[in-house]
């Protein structure tokens, strides 16, 4: 965009004592970019920053939640191989599961907010970890399988950093707080969610000890700080020690959702039970 055409929509462009637009290219693939605009109302020359900073920072921002992204794939694609080797599948289905796990809910969020095709699928990038990750739990399970519940405490990594990064993605797409919030949540929980249906397990946000919750909770975090201004490092490091904090001591200490107190299953073995002791 044009000097000019800056001006025409905000007058007093470019001087400092006007409220300047730093404008920068966030998302950019081979069939479309877009072009998000990013407000400050303090004057630039006061922060020590002139516009071209302003652009590398929030590239910076952009490059940090990749990182996420993909240390997200990687951790939860070796507990899709994890949970694979333990179910006995071969390497093939190894990969496989490597790649669902590591890679459903980012590919669900994508969908859902309109960046397609997913980061999962254009970007090669995503299936290399993947498989690296499938690898490396394959050849070397033994020393996987040393850490204390391998597959719950790499889900809780994983947990943690799709969920602050799923957040961050919903917000720079322009959602709202509460949605970017339950996005950052789906992405977290998508993965894992489709390893265990194809692992026919009940999954384990369904039945876990504050799993969804510790996923929001996190994304809560994210969210909270975009709308307060706070920096994303900051805020993404909180809500992912939050999320990780959450999902470890309720493993550890068992904590877990109420759950309804009856059932078809625990009133059938009561009558069961009743009828054995008048027979």
């Amino acid at each position: 965009m044009s000097k000019r055409s800056w001006s025409a929509r905000w007058p007093g462009w470019p001087g400092t004592k006007a409220r300047v637009a730093a404008a920068c290219l966030i998302e950019s693939n081979r069939r479309c970019q877009r072009l998000r605009v990013f407000w400050i109302s303090t004057p630039l020359r006061t922060l020590g920053l002139n516009r071209e900073s302003r652009v590398d920072i929030m590239i910076g921002t952009e490059t940090f939640a990749q990182i996420l992204d993909l240390g997200g794939t990687f951790v939860f694609a070796i507990s899709g191989a994890v949970a694979g080797i333990n179910r006995r599948l071969d390497i093939f289905g190894i990969l496989v599961l490597s790649f669902v796990t590591g890679n459903f809910g980012g590919i669900t969020r994508d969908l859902l907010i309109g960046a397609v095709p997913p980061s999962a699928l254009s970007d090669g990038r995503y299936l290399l970890v993947s498989i690296l990750a499938g690898i490396i739990t394959f050849f070397w399970y033994a020393g996987v399988d040393k850490l204390r519940t391998p597959v719950l405490l790499f889900d809780a990594v994983g947990l943690s950093f799709f969920a602050v990064a799923g957040a961050q993605k919903a917000l720079t797409f322009g959602l709202g707080p509460v949605m970017a919030a339950l996005l950052g949540m789906l992405t977290g929980i998508g993965g894992g969610m489709t390893r265990d249906v194809l692992l026919t397990d009940i999954p384990h946000v369904l039945r876990s000890d504050l799993y969804a919750v510790a996923a929001l909770a996190g994304a809560s975090v994210v969210v909270i700080g975009h709308n307060l201004g706070v920096t994303y490092g900051i805020s993404a490091f909180a809500g992912g020690a939050l999320c990780f904090a959450l999902r470890y001591l309720a493993i550890r200490r068992n904590w877990r959702l109420p759950v309804a107190r009856w059932s078809a299953q625990g009133r059938a073995g009561i009558d069961a039970r009743g009828e054995d002791r008048s027979g």
